[in-house]
């Protein structure tokens, strides 16, 4: 039975909105800074402005040792303040980028809501829990180091 996990990740970057918006919303070159990110590919072009419609296949490392891959597809975007996506594969569910400029910094929450599908996390989730919870927390905070190094 799939289980499901709610995360909700904040960085506070000191950058202009702009600069934190184009690392994020440039996926495809997340491998390139960020720690957790193994290979993102497209799978399919965007349907409609903004990307949405499109879908990139991502595969991510984390301290644990495994990896998951699943696809994503861009369902809205607010340039500069919103992305969300929809997860299908080894996880399943949404995500939701916000981004706000606050005194010369950049506010990002992350709400990542989704259900595994492996029916070996599935089965260690009554045990394994904490620690999936704490990959997760890892790799955001990778994420949020390898942004801060590509923005200086």
């Amino acid at each position: 039975m799939p289980t499901s996990y709610s995360f909700v990740t904040r960085w506070e970057v000191k950058a202009p909105l702009e600069k934190v918006w184009d690392a994020i919303y440039y996926s495809d070159r997340w491998p390139a800074w960020w720690k957790g990110v193994e290979r993102v590919e497209k799978i399919r072009p965007a349907s409609g402005p903004y990307e949405v419609g499109s879908v990139r296949r991502f595969t991510w490392k984390s301290r644990l040792p495994y990896r998951l891959t699943f696809d994503m597809t861009v369902t809205r975007v607010e340039p500069k303040s919103l992305i969300e996506s929809a997860a299908k594969g080894e996880l399943q569910g949404t995500g939701r980028w916000a981004l706000s400029a606050i005194d010369g910094a950049t506010a990002v929450r992350y709400d990542w809501n989704v259900r595994t599908t492996q029916p070996w996390m599935n089965a260690l989730a009554p045990i394994a829990r904490p620690l999936f919870r704490w990959n997760h927390d890892v790799v955001m905070g990778w994420g949020l180091e390898g942004l801060i190094r590509l923005l200086e």
